[in-house]
C-alpha cells in the first residue's frame, strides 16, 4: 500500500471491533525486543475510551481502498493540550507513512480548534516511537517541564510493567506546526 492506496477519516462506531485488532497486530513489533515482547501480549485500549474520542470527534482511522481501516489515533483534549492516547498502524502496513499522515491530521484539526500544543508518552529509543516523532517535531520535555498529567501518565504505565527510564512524554508546540 502506497500514500495513494490509504484514504483517513473519522473514526466511527462500526470500525471499534477492529481497532483492538490493529492495535495488537502493531504491538507485534515488541516482538522482536526480547524485554519488551510482553508488550504484544497487553492490553488494548478499551472500547469505553474509543467509544469517547469518537463522540468527541477525536479519532480517525487509515482504511485501504476496500474500506477497512488498517491504522487509527485516538486521543482526548486536556484544557489546550491534545494528547495521544493511542496511535497503532497494523503490522503490514507499518513503514508506508500511514502513521505519518494520522499524526498530521490530528495535529492540523487540533490546531484548528486552537489548541497550542499535542502531547504523549512513547518510548525514548525506539525508532518508531521517539525518534519518530522528533523527525515530525515533536520535543522530548526535560522533567522540570512534565505536567501533572504527563507525570500521571508515565506514572501509571510504570506501574502496567513499562520500565521508567525508558519512557518519556513529548510535545508539539502547535504555533509551530504548518504541515500541508
Amino acid at each position: 500500500m502506497n500514500k495513494s492506496d490509504f484514504t483517513i477519516r473519522k473514526t466511527c462506531i462500526e470500525d471499534v471491533p477492529v481497532l483492538a485488532l490493529i492495535e495488537q497486530s502493531a504491538a507485534q513489533i515488541f516482538r522482536q525486543i526480547p524485554s519488551l515482547s510482553w508488550i504484544a501480549d497487553h492490553t488494548v485500549l478499551p472500547v469505553d475510551i474509543h467509544l469517547s474520542a469518537i463522540t468527541a470527534g477525536t479519532s480517525w482511522v487509515a482504511v485501504d481502498h476496500n474500506g477497512q481501516p488498517v491504522a487509527f489515533l485516538c486521543a482526548r483534549i486536556y484544557a489546550q493540550e491534545f494528547h495521544i492516547l493511542e496511535m497503532s498502524v497494523c503490522k503490514k502496513e507499518q513503514k508506508r507513512g500511514i502513521g505519518t499522515a494520522l499524526l498530521y491530521t490530528a495535529c492540523r484539526w487540533a490546531k484548528a480548534y486552537q489548541l497550542s500544543a499535542v502531547t504523549l508518552t512513547t518510548f525514548r529509543e525506539l525508532p518508531w516511537n521517539a525518534p519518530f516523532y522528533t523527525r515530525l517535531g515533536f520535543k522530548i520535555l526535560p522533567e522540570s517541564l512534565i505536567n501533572p498529567r504527563l507525570a500521571a501518565v508515565l506514572q501509571d504505565e510504570v506501574e502496567s510493567g513499562f520500565p521508567p527510564q525508558t519512557r518519556c512524554a513529548m510535545q508539539l508546540n502547535l504555533s509551530h506546526f504548518n504541515a500541508a
